[in-house]
């Protein structure tokens, strides 16, 4: 029985270090896993900062855009202000133009 014994010692002990190897390569990619999931919370943070920042750039540009469009509408304006009134002096003057005329002769 002795035999008996001494191959059931040595069997556990082979299963043992095969454990043993089996949880230290747990253990090791644990520690990748855990290693790469802090180099994803880094890389998300770093969008995160960078989906900041061009946000408050895009409302900047919006806003840049929308003083540019109601400065657009203010010149339109003043030059249809400016051509009525020229218009209003050819009219006093008896040069009447239509719409359609081309005094300039431009195409």
């Amino acid at each position: 029985m002795a035999a008996a014994e001494a191959l059931e010692v040595a069997e556990l002990q082979r299963r043992n270090k095969e454990l043993e190897r089996a949880a230290a390569e747990g253990r090791d990619r644990e520690a990748a896993m855990e290693r790469e999931l802090e180099r994803t919370r880094q890389r998300l943070l770093a969008t995160e900062e960078a989906e900041e920042r061009l946000c408050g750039q895009m409302g900047e540009l919006e806003a840049e855009s929308v003083l540019q469009a109601r400065e657009y509408l203010r010149r339109i304006e003043a030059l249809s202000h400016r051509l009525a009134a020229a218009l209003d002096l050819l009219a006093a003057a008896g040069l009447h133009l239509s719409p359609d005329s081309n005094p300039i002769g431009f195409e």
